[in-house]
């Protein structure tokens, strides 16, 4: 079967499409599109009436971006990895709007020229697209794997224009510094909108999001809190002791801990230490003796110590299920409910196992640690640490209007 004909309509469309890219709106003549498409000159102003209504076809009924949109929806079920999913869409994007550089150019240098209606035409053409993306985002929020404090079509706003700028920039402008390449942008970008726009859920941590602590509010618990934590801890055994302890004592994250090896501990008389592995970083975290005043053994005498000089087996993770295999993070969260269990914040709420690393983070700075260092022993940059160094500013105010309503006038 010979296959349809190209209706003369199709063919004005997409020779128009064709030299607007190549040659931009304006230099561009509604005879060259005909002789281009094959037709008379005046069967184009049959159709459209003028270039400026051929453009208004070529803008609706280019179907670039929400086929875009379309196969980022598609990825919402089963969500996947969301890091990888903006970060493919943006850069799928990005090769679609370079695959048209001079109408781009073209239609951003002149659009103050266009008539009225091709300026909406540009507008709904965007909208579509962004419908297709805070589709996406809506989803993956209610399914729980990313909280955010916007709404996904905000959201697909930024995501979008963010895109569309880099574009105009790259297309109009030349020898900036910015950023230095493209794949440069796309990583910034997708870091930025996720540690920005969002965080991650308090219970998801991936690979994708490579620092450990994400947060806007700090939620550090009580001394009192956390030393009742350890007690029960204590009571459900040795395993339960040293992982409750280790959360407290060294500031890691579920995932890091999940991850530890035997190998990844250093002690000595000096000091006690645990080696952590991460994408692009290895870095030495202390486990302190004394968590929040009180003194849980020494650096070759502790918790952790102790479990691990009661293995009998040789398997080199530092942590093991009943069942002798590495212990993974819904385990440790089953974990962290038992020690918890009937427990309550003074926000009257449970507590949550990323507060241990919020509290960490801030008896460290409370204690005198500067953030470059905390930077160092976190793998987080000064940024993400100023909620912590807000929170211990708090609690030394609170201390010492506590210390002078002691001292008499």
């Amino acid at each position: 079967m010979s296959p349809q004909p190209i209706s003369a309509r199709q063919r004005l469309i997409q020779s128009a499409l064709e030299l607007f890219t190549t040659q931009g709106v304006s230099a561009t003549t509604t005879r060259q599109i005909a002789e281009k498409a094959e037709v008379n000159e005046v069967t184009l102003f049959r159709n459209f009436g003028n270039k400026h209504g051929l453009l208004l076809a070529v803008l609706e009924e280019s179907a670039a971006f929400k086929n875009l949109g379309e196969s980022l929806v598609r990825r919402a079920t089963p969500p996947g990895n969301v890091y990888q999913a903006l970060k493919d869409y943006a850069s799928e994007s990005l090769h679609a709007l370079e695959r048209v550089p001079e109408f781009v150019r073209s239609v951003v240098g002149e659009a103050d020229q266009f008539p009225t209606e091709n300026r909406r035409a540009l507008g709904r053409g965007l909208t579509e697209a962004n419908r297709y993306v805070a589709q996406y985002l809506a989803t993956v929020i209610q399914q729980g794997d990313l909280n955010t404090y916007l709404p996904a079509e905000k959201l697909a706003s930024l995501l979008n224009g963010m895109i569309l700028g880099y574009a105009v920039i790259e297309f109009t402008s030349e020898f900036h510094e910015l950023w230095e390449n493209r794949d440069d942008f796309l990583e910034n970008l997708v870091e930025l909108f996720l540690h920005g726009a969002m965080s991650p859920a308090p219970e998801l941590t991936t690979e994708a999001l490579p620092r450990s602590i994400i947060t806007r509010e700090v939620a550090d618990l009580p001394a009192g809190l956390v030393h009742e934590i350890l007690r029960q801890a204590r009571k459900l055994g040795i395993k339960d002791y040293a992982l409750a302890y280790t959360l407290f004592g060294a500031g890691l994250s579920p995932t890091e801990i999940v991850n530890l090896q035997r190998s990844h501990q250093i002690n000595d008389n000096h000091g006690h230490f645990l080696q952590i592995t991460t994408p692009g970083c290895i870095r030495q975290v202390p486990v302190n003796q004394w968590i929040l005043g009180k003194r849980y053994g020494s650096y070759t005498n502790n918790p952790l110590i102790k479990w691990l000089k009661s293995r009998k087996d040789s398997h080199p993770e530092m942590f093991l299920d009943e069942a002798g295999k590495p212990i993974s993070e819904s385990e440790l969260f089953g974990h962290w409910q038992a020690w918890t269990e009937g427990l309550l914040t003074p926000q009257g709420k449970s507590p949550e196992i990323a507060q241990a690393q919020h509290t960490w983070c801030v008896e460290m700075l409370m204690r005198g640690m500067s953030l470059d260092n905390l930077s160092i022993l976190t793998g987080c940059d000064r940024t993400q640490l100023q909620p912590y160094a807000r929170r211990a500013r708090e609690k030394a105010a609170l201390e010492q209007a506590t210390r002078l309503d002691h001292k008499p006038a």
